[in-house]
């Protein structure tokens, strides 16, 4: 088939892409030039590159368009943020596309109410912040555009993303690079609340697997949404005691009010921490396994350890993290 991949050289591009390649699909890539995929592979030699200002073109309203003139038989947009850019989209390619397949978020949803939370279900208070309430949006509005015989769409909602080339989420549900530091020189740990707020990773080409399989069982994918995450979750204790045995350390925790944890922890960390951490999420992957044959290789924690050692290798974590991560 011939597939456009929008957003094609990011997290997910990095590993979705030459997987697309391998499948024997014709793929071209769409992206602001302004960056390279993580991992070299030889399949990019066979794509081809466009470049495009998605914001920009967004707003001349000839984004939309343009993608619709390459004819494609699916259309994967990993980048779409607004409800107003996915419906440009939809209308754009209606008459002119086979399938389209959007990458929206778990954030869609809200604080767990009961786990795992499934597609579907009321396991989840409705999604909070501008992020998850547009991602809900989309999704809510591809399903009832392919139930009104519109356009045929999926949407794959994926988890925390990890994977080498990028920090991962640690285990106080922030992107804070210190915190591994204090892991391995065995530093006691701040946790807010009791720790057993839970996190769903899930490892990027893990998730590039399951778009190469919405687009090759495209009549399974019709209309549906998927939640694409890792086989468990990790609560902020379980993965810290899991990261701290990784240097021969072992976690040592300790537990406190939210007020407290702000008053020691830069803003932005903070905010991070509230945000994945106060929705304590857990899912199920029973449907996108149903549907698409969807078979995570990766654990989370195992997802974790490799970002972590690529980042130890290109010294971007601190020398006292190389020296003490096992081997």
């Amino acid at each position: 088939m011939k597939v456009v991949v929008i957003g094609g050289s990011g997290h997910i591009g990095t590993y979705l892409i030459p997987r697309l390649v391998r499948a024997g699909h014709d793929v071209t890539s769409i992206s602001r030039g302004m960056s390279r995929p993580y991992a070299a592979a030889a399949e990019w030699d066979q794509v081809h590159q466009l470049t495009a200002d998605r914001s920009q073109e967004d707003r001349d309203g000839t984004f939309a368009a343009r993608i619709a003139t390459l004819q494609a038989d699916a259309v994967i947009d990993l980048v779409c943020f607004t409800i107003e850019s996915a419906t440009s989209l939809v209308e754009a390619l209606r008459n002119d596309t086979g399938h389209l397949v959007h990458c929206g978020s778990i954030w869609r949803y809200g604080r767990s109410r009961k786990l795992p939370i499934r597609e579907g279900s009321d396991a989840a208070e409705p999604p909070t912040g501008e992020y998850g309430i547009q991602k809900n949006l989309i999704a809510e509005y591809l399903k009832s555009e392919t139930a009104a015989g519109g356009l045929v769409t999926t949407s794959l909602h994926p988890g925390h993303i990890v994977g080498p080339g990028w920090h991962p989420i640690g285990p106080l549900g922030n992107l804070d690079p210190s915190v591994w530091t204090r892991l391995a020189s065995g530093e006691p740990l701040l946790l807010p609340g009791d720790g057993t707020a839970t996190m769903h990773h899930v490892h990027a080409d893990d998730l590039a697997q399951a778009f190469e399989k919405a687009v090759g069982r495209r009549s399974a994918a019709a209309g549906e949404d998927f939640t694409i995450v890792a086989p468990s979750a990790l609560s902020a204790r379980g993965f810290a005691a899991i990261a701290a045995g990784w240097f021969g350390q072992q976690a040592s925790l300790d537990t406190g009010s939210w007020e407290s944890f702000r008053e020691s922890t830069p803003t932005d960390y903070a905010d991070q921490s509230w945000e994945h951490l106060n929705r304590s999420q857990f899912f199920s992957i029973e449907k996108a396994s149903a549907l698409l044959g969807y078979a995570p290789a990766y654990e989370p924690d195992a997802a974790v350890l490799e970002s972590l050692r690529w980042l130890v290798q290109h010294d971007e974590l601190p020398a006292a993290v190389k020296s003490r991560l096992r081997n």
